[in-house]
């Protein structure tokens, strides 16, 4: 069974690396007729898809998946209006390949500049969330990449039933349909196939739990595009308006738990902690939050919180759990979010311009915000259409990455018989 894997996924290499030729040439007008017809064929085979994703739900179930999982994988018909809308919202975006800038003569008399190019193929990993396909594939198509999806074994169906969907819109098109492949097989091994295929994969996007992100990220020989977890932070600062910060830290976590960009630690400044802890704690009672709090947090709570430990802040819950500390000010908050989280996203809730500044320049995330929820920390919030996953790595690409961060840039040179002296 090994070796038919591999010979699978080679197979699947090989069909993708031809797929990304055709789709680096392919214009504008091409791939946007491509994603209209999956469009139409999305629509097609909603009921189909949504049976499918049913299927999976109910093996979700018999197998005891947490609520995490379940509220990933599940696809209501609100989430696939979303889906749609994601896709349209793609076929909007203006086309980055071909982009050319910075161009300047030379002294020689040769003209210099960037030309904005598609990655090749892409590798996408992830679990539940069977959504992320066909995000994945509009942005990987739009931006001229052909894409390898391996969604997990929960969504399974699902998968195929998309997959099947925009293989028929890419073949009415007359695009490739190699361009988007997903895995027909849940075995292990053939992640194993695809970080290690360097040679018809230029880069991997892991999206799910940070035991997988780990593994894929010590075992790939292919460039990998990652965050481990998403530990963000709200911070009430002493100069915060209230009325704002009790929406903005409600919203913040409870809005959806099992997500990335979901609050999982409160810092709130010493000097409205007294009058902020017991109004934000009795909503998220209403909501059935648990809360881990430090020494000065149960003092004003009660001793009926939970006390944090050092792993409380380390960790990202993706539940109704959520730690709370109270700190002495600006320099303590910022310096347990550069400690403690993970670079995801960060937001400081404060009227000092000052004080908002220092916060967005000090504090070492993909993302920073001032008076709002980390909820917005999302590719189709940002503009992005949609987004294949959200990077804390410093190269290449970091927050969300949408149609530019499945992109590069290579040099070209316009001469008109110039040869070097």
């Amino acid at each position: 069974m090994q070796e038919s894997i591999e010979q699978y996924m080679q197979t699947v290499g090989q069909q993708a690396r031809t797929a990304s030729r055709v789709l680096a040439g392919a214009s504008t007008q091409t791939k946007n007729n491509a994603l209209s017809a999956i469009y139409t064929a999305l629509q097609n085979s909603e009921t189909a898809i949504l049976a499918a994703n049913q299927v999976d739900m109910t093996k979700a179930h018999n197998n005891n998946l947490d609520s995490a999982l379940l509220d990933r994988l599940e696809l209501t018909p609100t989430r696939f209006k979303g889906m749609l809308q994601g896709l349209k919202d793609v076929i909007a975006l203006t086309d980055p390949i071909g982009e050319i800038t910075d161009m300047a003569f030379r002294p020689t008399g040769i003209q210099l500049g960037k030309m904005r190019v598609p990655l090749g193929v892409v590798g996408m990993i992830y679990e539940s969330r069977p959504n992320v396909t066909l995000e994945a594939a509009s942005l990987a198509l739009k931006s001229g990449n052909a894409i390898i999806l391996r969604g997990g074994s929960e969504a399974l169906e699902s998968n195929q039933a998309i997959a099947a969907a925009i293989q028929h819109g890419l073949s009415a098109a007359g695009v490739p349909e190699h361009a988007v492949q997903v895995i027909n097989t849940p075995d292990r091994a053939a992640v194993g196939q695809l970080i290690t295929m360097p040679e018809y994969v230029d880069v991997i996007v892991p999206r799910g739990g940070k035991s997988l992100i780990e593994r894929i990220t010590n075992e790939a020989r292919v460039p990998v595009i990652k965050h481990l977890d998403g530990n963000c932070h709200v911070f009430v600062e002493a100069q915060a308006d209230l009325q704002k910060a009790l929406p903005i830290a409600l919203n913040a976590k409870t809005h959806r738990y099992g997500v990335c960009n979901a609050m999982e630690t409160l810092l709130v400044d010493e000097n409205v902690a007294e009058e902020f802890l017991p109004r934000i704690a009795e909503l998220y009672a209403e909501k059935k939050v648990e809360l881990r709090g430090c020494a000065e947090t149960q003092r004003i709570l009660g001793e009926s919180i939970v006390p944090a430990t050092e792993e409380d802040w380390y960790t990202e819950y993706l539940g109704p759990i959520l730690a709370v500390k109270v700190v002495t000010g600006l320099d303590e908050a910022i310096e347990h979010i550069n400690k403690y989280g993970s670079h995801h996203t960060d937001s400081i809730i404060t009227e000092n311009f000052s004080l908002a500044r220092q916060f967005l320049a000090r504090v070492d995330s993909s993302s920073v915000m001032i008076n709002a929820s980390t909820r917005f920390a999302d590719g189709f919030e940002y503009g992005l259409g949609a987004e294949i996953g959200i990077s804390t790595d410093k190269i290449h690409a970091r927050g969300p990455v949408g149609l530019e961060g499945l992109t590069s840039q290579k040099w070209i040179v316009f001469g008109d018989g110039q040869i070097r002296q």
